[in-house]
């Protein structure tokens, strides 16, 4: 029976006084809070699982909260996720259910945040994101990012931006998201990278397949993180590295 190994790590980093990222895998969330240690999860694959991570908008107020939200929203409603229309419907409930909370409470107004995950099914997977957390095919023939960054294009020299054009919430009033979803076949040995730019901004992706090819699970994910920190770990880390087996 096909299985899915779901290796989670979140970390606020080494200037960030606290994490607002938050995970989640299946029913299991992890919001804003710090893993010691990479910690994996085994799933039997057959009903809609959701693996995703997702990052409240820095220099706003509670992007803890905001981030928090949605994850619990998905796990909630991952069960359900059996095609990329009730997956749009959901990402659209999630951007409703951060606004509402802020609604008329003037210290969450503006909170948002990312989101960027992977819907996986029997045969196939669904892989989503609104704003700029990542998702990456990990293959033989190197990494590929799968999701859409909502941000433009850095200025060079640089390599990164911090401008997200399309969050879940981050704005004063209620506004419409259109949420990036594609659709792939699914087979044993396939692996995927769902991260926070908290590790894509520090590693290049060169850096980020050169570990992927050495390592797995828990030690792949303590290696991109111990990269992301040694690279200086500005921002909180949080990554989800998801394997299927057989």
């Amino acid at each position: 029976m096909p299985y899915a190994a779901v290796t989670a790590l979140s970390h606020t980093g080494l200037v960030r006084e606290h994490n607002e990222d938050s995970l989640v895998a299946g029913p299991w969330t992890l919001c804003g809070t710090v893993t010691e240690n990479p910690q994996t999860l085994v799933f039997r694959l057959g009903k809609p699982l959701v693996v995703a991570v997702a990052d409240g908008l820095g220099g706003q107020p509670a992007g803890e909260v905001a981030s928090a939200l949605v994850v619990r929203q998905l796990a909630t409603a991952g069960p359900a996720l059996e095609d990329p229309e009730a997956l749009g419907e959901a990402l659209d409930l999630c951007n409703r259910v951060v606004h509402a909370a802020a609604d008329g409470r003037p210290e969450l107004a503006g909170m948002g945040t990312t989101v960027a995950g992977t819907v996986l099914l029997a045969e196939s997977l669904m892989t989503f994101n609104v704003g700029d957390s990542k998702v990456f095919e990990a293959g033989r023939d190197g990494l590929r990012q799968v999701s859409v960054d909502d941000s433009p294009p850095p200025v060079p020299p640089l390599r990164t931006t911090s401008l997200v054009t399309q969050t879940l919430g981050g704005t004063r009033g209620p506004s419409a998201v259109r949420p990036h979803v594609a659709t792939s076949p699914l087979a044993v040995g396939d692996r995927y990278l769902v991260c926070s730019d908290g590790l894509t901004d520090m590693l290049p992706d060169d850096a980020i397949d050169d570990l992927l090819r050495v390592y797995d699970d828990g030690r792949a994910a303590f290696e991109l993180w111990k990269a992301a920190i040694a690279a200086g770990g500005p921002d909180n880390i949080t990554l989800a590295l998801v394997r299927i087996g057989a």
